[in-house]
C-alpha cells in the first residue's frame, strides 16, 4: 500500500500566561491508502491536537507532518476534517450546507453536483435536500455532513468522536453507513475516540496515546476473523475481547 501521510517526531506545546503545557511529545506514526487508523488515549492526551496539527490548525514545536497529494485529482483537497457537532447552519438548506465548501473554493461545478446527488439518493437524504437541519435526526445531520466533507473529494479524512453525540443505537448506525461510504469511496482516516470497542470494530491499527504529553504507547494491528469487516459484524468476531482487554489494559496501565 501507497503512504499517504507520515507524522515524524511530533510534539506541540500550549503556552499561556502562566506558562507552556506540552499536548504532546514524540508521536510517529503512518497511514496508508485506504486504511482506517484509530487513536485512543486517557483524557487530555492530545489525540484532537494531533487532528488540529494534521489539518493545518496548528503549528508544530517540533517535528513533520507529510502528506502524499498525488491521489487527489487537480482543485481537490488532501485532507477533510469531521467534528464531533455536524455544524449546519440552520439558515440554509441541508443541500446549502452540503455545498458550502464547494462555493468558498469556487469548485461548485456539475460534477460535484452529481456526486453530491448521487450520495443524497444512496444515503436516503434526497428527500430532505431543502430541509432545515433542525428537521432531521441526529444520524440524518451526520450523513449530511460527511457528505459535505467528501463533496470536496479528500484522500484522507479526520474524524474527531463523529459519533459522540448520538444514542447507542444511532450511533452503531451511523458508524456503519460511514464505514460503508468511506470504504466505497476509497477514501483514508484517522479516528479519535474514547471507545474502545468503536477504536476495534472501525479500525485496522489503532495508536493508543499515554497520559499527557501524549506518547505513543504501542500501535495495535486489527486483525479480525470475519468474512466482511463492518462496524456491527466486528463485533461478534472471536478476537475482539481480546482486542478490548489490550488495549484497556494499555490505557489504565501508566505505570
Amino acid at each position: 500500500m501507497n503512504k499517504i501521510l507520515e507524522i515524524e517526531a511530533l510534539d506541540f506545546s500550549y503556552h499561556t500566561l502562566s506558562g507552556e503545557t506540552k499536548a504532546v511529545q514524540n508521536v510517529s506514526f503512518d497511514v496508508f491508502e485506504n486504511e482506517f487508523v484509530g487513536i485512543i488515549g486517557p483524557s487530555g492526551s492530545g489525540k484532537s491536537t494531533i487532528l488540529s496539527l494534521i489539518f493545518g490548525l496548528l503549528t508544530p514545536t517540533a517535528g513533520h507532518i507529510r502528506t502524499v497529494k498525488a491521489s487527489c485529482d487537480t482543485g481537490d483537497t488532501p485532507i477533510g476534517y469531521m467534528l464531533q457537532k455536524d455544524h449546519l447552519f440552520e439558515w440554509r438548506s441541508i443541500y446549502k450546507n452540503i455545498t458550502l465548501g464547494l462555493e468558498i473554493n469556487r469548485q461548485l461545478t456539475p460534477d460535484k453536483k452529481q456526486f453530491i446527488d448521487q450520495m443524497l439518493h444512496e444515503y436516503d437524504l434526497d428527500h430532505f435536500k431543502n430541509a432545515r437541519p433542525s428537521q432531521l435526526s441526529g444520524g440524518m445531520r451526520q450523513r449530511a455532513a460527511l457528505i459535505r466533507t467528501l463533496a470536496l473529494k479528500p484522500s484522507m479524512l479526520l474524524l474527531d468522536e463523529p459519533f459522540s453525540a448520538l444514542d447507542s443505537q444511532t450511533r452503531l448506525a451511523v458508524a456503519e453507513d460511514i464505514y460503508h461510504i468511506l470504504h466505497r469511496e476509497h477514501k483514508s482516516a484517522i479516528l479519535v475516540t474514547h471507545d474502545i470497542s468503536e477504536a476495534i470494530s472501525f479500525c485496522d491499527r489503532i495508536v493508543v496515546l499515554s497520559k499527557r504529553p501524549g506518547t505513543v504507547k504501542k500501535i495495535v494491528p486489527i486483525h479480525l476473523s470475519v468474512s466482511e469487516k463492518t462496524p456491527l459484524k466486528a463485533r461478534s468476531a472471536p478476537e475482539f475481547r481480546d482486542y478490548f482487554n489490550l488495549l484497556w489494559e494499555e490505557l489504565h496501565d501508566e505505570g
